[in-house]
């Protein structure tokens, strides 16, 4: 079994896919700042999900 079968990981991206997408649509002057934060964080559930396993 792969970390990307895990149904936390599976969840976890498209959320993180959503949240990508809606953060699109946030106004240019929050373009680097609060956007570039929300991305980030976003991405780092998958990540830690995927560290956790290979463990």
């Amino acid at each position: 079994m792969r970390f990307q079968d895990l149904i936390a990981y599976k969840k976890g991206f498209q959320l993180s896919m959503k949240i990508f997408h809606l953060s699109k649509s946030f106004p240019k002057e929050e373009k680097y700042s609060l956007t570039d934060q929300i991305r980030r964080s976003s991405r780092s559930v998958c990540a830690n999900l995927a560290e956790a396993y290979r463990k």
